[in-house]
């Protein structure tokens, strides 16, 4: 790694608090890499080798069985995935794949597992994101399991429009397959859900949705902060 490579990484959360020495015996085997769109970082079952974060980019993580894939989540930065199976020494339970040019770091699990081990200060930091993860899993079950598919769309919509900083105008950066994926339902059923919208102040045009009446669409949508608050 070049010295502004390590600099920008120990800005991160998850080390800045570490001490100095540990930090450079951690990152002097790490890999901050670049990877093109559509390369498979990660697959099910494999051994956890490295914990991935990224610092640029998206990464699709996914999963299968029975002839049938889903996609699990969609990774941006900067966060960590496949931390819990890097920590535990264990299986991947989910692959992964980037759906865009990235900026990747990657650190041998075996110096990340002897860090934890030896460093307070991390170890703090890894248990707050594995927190940070455990709560982001709990609340994409309640929004399965508590939310009708065109709620669950609603409510996508809504979180997209909080990050684009309340713009009216959204171009969706993944794929509508790959949505559908995500949200728990099949493309067609995403299809309806975009036409039933129309009813609740929403058009959407190929990838673009246009949010025409905000506030009716979030009377039907009705989003909380324990399901779509992705700090809380």
């Amino acid at each position: 790694m070049r010295p502004e490579d390590c600099e920008s990484v120990r800005a991160l959360s998850l080390f800045k608090e570490m001490d100095a020495d540990v930090f450079e015996d951690l990152v002097a085997a790490a890999y901050l890499q670049r990877f093109p769109a559509q390369i498979e970082l990660v697959k099910e079952g494999d051994p956890a080798d490295f914990l991935y974060i990224m610092v640029e980019g998206c990464v699709e993580l996914f999963s299968s069985a029975n002839g049938r894939e889903s996609t699990m989540a969609m990774v941006r930065p900067v966060s960590t995935f496949i931390l819990a199976a890097s920590i535990k020494d264990a299986p991947y339970l989910m692959s992964g794949r980037t759906t865009e040019p990235s900026k990747i770091l990657l650190i041998p699990s075996d110096d990340v597992r002897h860090a934890f081990a030896t460093d307070e200060a991390f170890a703090r930091a890894i248990v707050v994101e594995l927190a940070n993860c455990y709560r982001a899993v709990v609340k994409s079950m309640k929004n399965l399991k508590l939310r009708t598919s065109v709620e669950r769309v609603a409510n996508y919509i809504l979180r997209m429009q909080v990050r684009a900083g309340g713009a009216n105008v959204l171009e969706l950066q993944i794929g509508k397959r790959t949505l559908a994926s995500m949200l728990g339902m099949t493309p067609e059923n995403l299809s309806r859900a975009f036409s039933a919208l129309q009813a609740h102040g929403v058009t959407v045009e190929g990838r673009r949705i246009t949010i025409e009446d905000g506030e009716r669409l979030a009377r039907y949508a009705k989003p909380t902060r324990l399901i779509d608050d992705p700090a809380g």
